[in-house]
């Protein structure tokens, strides 16, 4: 298509002067004396950096107006910080802070420095590669869509998200995953976490007891945690999370989170035989199942694996996904898939925190699903995937031996290299940091159950090349 094809040479947009932001500067006058109150407010906003050097201090009309004084007071208050050396005026151009003047100590400075972005170490979690084609396509669709903009991103629209996305979405997910899905209960979020959390926030009371696999996913704890639920750890074998053992621990739970397709961080799947005993452990106890499908576009080997929500005919499961692990998580965009009973707490929570999906986003990215950019884009992330997962391992073997145990995961785009019990996870992951890499420990992730020893390693974002050297770090950090 003509977006493929198609190159637009980006010029740099023309220069403009420095933004003036004085009319806007939060200057707080007492209640003394007119002139000397008005010259402390402004004095302070300096002395803090608030007003930093070569500001544009706000004209003596807009201050006379803003706070009901004379222009003469105002005046006044400006010839003040001009003698003591606090401001400078410029004859044409107004008065400015000046070049230097005495500041606070640094303790009460306003905001804390600001640190650029860093390249993430290799191995680590959530790291997605940038596709130049899909890049290329993706800025098309937006320039399409700012170049004849619809009436939907002036005005504030459905929490839910924009009809073209859901109808998409559930095009995709009836095919792709076998869920069963209306657009209508469909609601896109900024990524897994904000679904999870709205979700949990209108499916938990307080003091709800809530089956998190053992171990577990550490955000999704986390946001469980913060919407009051009481955590019981199930353990986690071969088969996936146990229902029979989940209501021997605790048989009165409000819902459950499970990672059935692929789960994180141990990377098994949950067997058929225990997604329907935990289904219908579900319709029995009235509960929810969140089902978290972070990564399932990442299969290497074997069927497809069907989503358990699929197989749910009694309408008690919540299924959460992203396209941050297989686009970028930049992009934020994510959604959920609820039941009917749900659906009006989650949009009544989400009006009232970020009121609804950025629209622009949105139209692109339903044009990108629609017109099969995405299915071309995910062929070719798997691909690159997979490639880094056996470069990870190669090295792995070649360089750590039976000191880092890991084999080689049929899905997903991290795996586990087990460590032996003697030697504790923890440690080896900060050296590995310091070292270069980014691996995370697998034994904090535990919550009841037993910790094993190991680390958790991304494959997904790094060339194979960075994944070889990773690996021989790490065998030599073993050595």
């Amino acid at each position: 298509m003509a977006l493929d094809r198609k190159r637009t040479n980006h010029k740099p947009l023309e220069q403009t002067n420095s933004p003036d932001w004085s009319a806007l500067m939060p200057i707080l006058p007492g209640d003394g004396p007119r002139t000397r109150e008005l010259y402390a407010a402004i004095r302070r906003l300096i002395e803090a950096g608030l007003a930093p050097s070569g500001a544009k201090l706000p004209t003596t009309r807009d201050l006379a107006r803003r706070f009901g004084l004379s222009r003469a007071a105002a005046v006044a208050a400006f010839e003040l910080l001009v003698a003591e050396g606090f401001a400078e005026a410029r004859i044409g151009a107004g008065t400015f802070v000046a070049r230097a003047v005495p500041r606070l100590p640094a303790a009460v400075a306003a905001d804390p420095p600001e640190h650029g972005p860093t390249a993430p170490l290799p191995c680590t979690l959530g790291v997605a590669m940038g596709d130049a084609r899909t890049l290329r396509i993706f800025r098309g669709l937006l320039s399409r869509h700012l170049a004849r903009p619809g009436p939907e991103h002036f005005g504030y629209g459905d929490p839910r998200g924009g009809l073209a996305l859901r109808r998409a979405i559930a095009a995709y997910l009836r095919s792709a995953r076998g869920v069963r899905c209306d657009p209508s209960r469909i609601v896109i979020t900024s990524g897994t976490q904000q679904g999870l959390d709205l979700v949990a926030r209108a499916a938990l009371g307080p003091d709800d007891a809530v089956w998190i696999e053992d171990p577990c996913y550490p955000m999704a704890r986390a946001a469980l945690a913060n919407a009051g639920g009481r955590l019981v750890g199930v353990p986690v074998d071969a088969e996936g999370l146990d229902p029979g053992l989940g209501e021997a621990l605790c048989p009165g739970a409000r819902a459950v989170y499970v990672t059935p397709s692929h789960q994180f961080p141990l990377g098994v799947t949950m067997t058929m035989r225990r997604r329907l005993a935990l289904i219908d452990w579900a319709r029995r106890a009235g509960a929810w199942i969140i089902e978290d499908d972070y990564d399932s576009e990442f299969r290497y080997a074997g069927p497809p694996l069907t989503a358990l929500q699929g197989a749910d005919d009694a309408g008690r499961v919540a299924y959460l996904g992203t396209f941050s692990k297989v686009l970028f998580p930049g992009l934020r965009v994510g959604y959920a898939v609820l039941p009917e009973p749900l659906l009006e707490a989650v949009l009544a929570l989400r009006a009232l925190t970020d009121r609804q999906p950025p629209t622009l986003v949105e139209a692109a990215l339903a044009d990108l699903l629609d017109e099969g950019h995405f299915a071309a884009h995910l062929r070719r992330a798997r691909r690159r995937a997979e490639a880094g997962r056996d470069a990870l391992i190669a090295g792995l073997r070649e360089h750590a031996g039976a000191g880092l145990a890991a084999t080689a995961p049929e899905q997903g785009l991290h795996l586990v290299a087990a460590l032996p019990p003697r030697l504790p996870d923890r440690p080896l992951a900060a050296a590995a940091k310091a070292a270069g890499v980014g691996a995370r420990a697998l034994s904090p992730m535990f919550v009841d159950a037993p910790a094993r020893q190991g680390l958790v390693l991304g494959f997904s974002g790094f060339s194979s090349e960075a994944l070889r050297a990773a690996a021989a770090k790490l065998g030599a950090l073993l050595r």
